[in-house]
């Protein structure tokens, strides 16, 4: 049926308070043109709204039916509009964010809890992806931001990094292995070892690190297995397949079948936030100062 949202406006401010002299104050609207939409709104229907009484007024049975199914049109409304403004703005209540598995740790559930204290009402919705994947989503809108792990050397175009953790680097291997006696080694000690890692692929900017990290004792890891996730190459460990260089958090993992030893030189990596440098959510900067605090 074909009729406005004044002549609906109307009709439910009286049939709210059962009175059109009441119902024109509320919408501060002259009595004969509010009772002119009411008629014209009843003139469309077909049918009488009101019982129209020289000291009272009530409902119809169809006055109540269309009461029923329209009393809750202006709060949905009122939120659509309230959806709409957030959306010129760039205030989507929403938040779409990767992050890597890996590096869920105490400091990252902390940052999710002091931003949902801030921001109840905003949802954020998690992926787990790899670094590269996130990056190509980012960049292609897909997602608003996200934890993409080590810091990367070169930045892709139109993206901007936050650091917001760093970590050790340590080495970690089997709990049956040699090494796993001691608490330190160094890197040198390990040429001759054979390696586990985190495929360049998956994670770039995590393998240039390790490379620059052997480059410097003038060796190549002989690498044996490769994986897409870290918490992977932790299991290969634990399962004898070899040693691997991973981030402090992710030994963790396997810490009753593995052992994490200290690199001397105290070698970190820094994770970052990775977002668009063109503003299209403002959350994200919201998130973006959470981080920074």
């Amino acid at each position: 049926m074909d009729y406005s949202l004044r002549e609906l406006e109307c009709f439910l401010a009286v049939a709210e308070q059962l009175s059109f002299t009441r119902a024109a104050r509320r919408l501060h609207l002259a009595q004969p043109p509010l009772s002119r939409h009411v008629r014209m709104l009843e003139e469309r229907l077909g049918a009488s709204l009101f019982v129209r009484e020289p000291r009272r007024v009530s409902l119809t049975e169809a006055g109540r039916a269309l009461y029923e199914e329209t009393k809750h049109v202006p709060a949905l409304l009122t939120r659509a509009g309230e959806q709409a403004r957030r959306c010129a703005e760039g205030e989507n209540a929403q938040l779409r964010l990767g992050f890597v598995s890996a590096v869920m740790n105490d400091e990252l559930l902390k940052v999710f809890g002091a931003f949902r204290q801030q921001h109840p009402g905003v949802e954020i919705m998690l992926q787990d992806l790899p670094p590269h994947e996130q990056l190509v989503l980012l960049a292609e809108g897909r997602i608003d931001g996200g934890f993409v792990g080590v810091m990367p050397e070169k930045r892709p175009a139109g993206l901007k990094f936050l650091p917001w953790f760093e970590e050790p680097v340590v080495c970690l291997v089997p709990a049956d292995h040699p090494l796993a006696k001691r608490r330190r080694v160094k890197v040198a000690e390990l040429r001759k070892e054979a390696f586990v890692a985190v495929s360049r692929e998956a994670a770039p900017a995590f393998a240039d690190q390790v490379q620059k990290l052997c480059r410097r004792e003038s060796f190549r890891p002989r690498l044996v297995l490769e994986s897409h996730r870290a918490q992977a190459v932790a299991l290969m460990v634990a399962a004898g397949s070899g040693i691997a260089f991973l981030p402090a958090t992710v030994a963790h993992l396997v810490k009753e079948f593995a052992v994490a030893l200290s690199l001397e030189g105290a070698h970190k990596v820094r994770h970052a936030f990775a977002m668009r440098e063109v503003k299209t959510n403002a959350w994200v900067e919201r998130l973006a100062a959470t981080l920074k605090s």
